[in-house]
């Protein structure tokens, strides 16, 4: 055996066979593993996908051992530091960071795309008012399909790119209707003089009329910059369940905006894009300082259904790095907003306690994102109900990407897990009379 490949040996039949291994850039060896039903007539098990490999990707890497994450090879720090959420767009989208002029006419294009289709207005008059908004953001997305479908030819580059502008452009605007909607406000359109996050902001919470800015209506640019880090943090996270989903689904050749649409389903679970949102419940639920030993006591209890949310990650085996940032800017954005939140200072006083208890430190529960994103939203006055919707508005800028890399691979298979059955042996049908 070399050292390039991995020898599996059938410990029944004496069958051998070798499998290549695969080096990516980064992270672990992988192994090719796809001739290993034809060969040993046999299935891999691996719930959850844990150490299963489901594609080649150029995008997001992560190493969750050492908290690193990286877009397009670029740290997530620098990102943060330096870029705005359509610089980041731009290179998920295209592979590098944009120049100034190719940065104006990106913006420019999302701009020009983000208005809707005067006919969704009816469209969301069919939801009720109490209408979850994850739930209008699916079905109006997914409506998007019925709109554009017949001028979108799947094997031009030049369609699936504007495709993919067209869905960041159009995500804001249809996720700041859900919220008008649900408050009974009247729509408010998408202005090209302002940024992906001013415009947001503006359409959510405007008081003018639905065609132009409410000239008293004072866009933070605290909370501009904010949204724009809490964009670049969440624009993707590599093959997590939403954008997994959105692969399976574009494996099939389905339309773009049914894919997109598939994965905000799928970002909605409370394990995935919920997760701020829990997070929130939670510190109310502590309410005090002083009750945190009692739920610490509670989360480390197996038989007490207590979850001591935002700590620790499926992926991340030591810190978020995006939880290391988005701490700092925690701070900032309660101090730019004049606010004193007392479940800033109970988060704080949680972790504090949580990081020195014997228990996390051997299992390695840190912080995650979610401990301190919702906070933020809630300091920008965004309900709770909208968090997983914030969420969906930045990775629709990962989905599209990975979306766009996958329909570019011509030798892309439809996705087709097996599985392990244990349900009844052959039986026979039984009539109705003899049961």
């Amino acid at each position: 055996m070399s050292k390039d490949t991995i020898s599996i040996r059938h410990n029944r039949t004496g069958q051998e066979a070798e499998y290549p291994l695969l080096q990516g850039t980064l992270g672990k060896e992988t192994l090719d593993i796809r001739s290993l039903y034809k060969d040993f007539d046999c299935f891999t098990y691996d719930p959850g996908f844990t150490a299963t490999a489901s594609c080649k990707s150029n995008i997001t890497f992560i190493d969750g051992d050492a908290g690193i994450l990286l877009y397009r090879g670029y740290p997530i720090e620098q990102l943060a530091e330096h870029c705005d959420f359509m610089e980041v767009a731009f290179l998920l989208m295209y592979g590098e960071l944009p120049t100034k002029q190719e940065l104006e006419t990106f913006c420019d294009e999302i701009n020009r795309r983000s208005i809707l289709d005067e006919s969704l207005r009816s469209f969301f008059e069919g939801f009720h008012y109490d209408a979850h908004p994850m739930a209008m953001l699916v079905g109006v997305v997914g409506s998007l399909s019925a709109f554009y479908h017949s001028e979108l030819n799947m094997k031009d580059p030049e369609h699936r790119r504007i495709c993919a502008t067209r869905m960041i452009g159009k995500m804001p605007t249809i996720a700041a209707a859900t919220y008008r909607h649900s408050v009974g406000k009247p729509f408010v359109y998408p202005l090209v003089d302002l940024s992906y996050c001013e415009n947001f902001l503006n359409m959510m919470f405007s008081r003018s009329s639905p065609n132009y800015i409410d000239p008293n209506h004072y866009i933070d640019p605290c909370a501009v910059k904010a949204l724009n880090l809490l964009f670049i943090l969440h624009a993707d996270h590599e093959q997590n369940a939403s954008t997994s989903t959105v692969r399976l689904a574009a494996s099939t050749g389905a339309n773009p905006y049914a894919c997109i649409a598939a994965g905000i389903a799928a970002l909605w679970g409370p394990a995935h894009g919920g997760a701020n949102e829990a997070v929130l419940s939670m510190l109310t639920e502590i309410g005090t300082v002083d009750k945190i030993p009692e739920y610490i006591a509670k989360a480390k209890d197996k038989n007490d259904p207590f979850r001591l949310m935002g700590f620790g990650h499926r992926v991340y085996k030591n810190f978020d790095p995006r939880a290391t940032i988005i701490r700092k800017t925690c701070y900032q954005v309660l101090e730019g907003c004049n606010k004193n939140d007392p479940l800033f200072e109970l988060a704080l006083a949680l972790e504090e306690y949580a990081l020195k208890d014997d228990y996390f430190i051997e299992k390695k529960l840190y912080p995650n994102v979610d401990f301190y994103s919702g906070i933020i939203y809630k300091a920008l006055n965004i309900p709770v109900d909208m968090f997983t919707v914030m969420f969906a508005i930045a990775r629709t800028a990962g989905w599209v990407s990975h979306w766009l890399e996958m329909m570019a691979d011509p030798s892309t298979p439809i996705g087709r897990p097996r599985q392990l059955y244990q349900g009844p042996g052959q039986r026979n049908f039984v009539p109705i009379e003899s049961r």
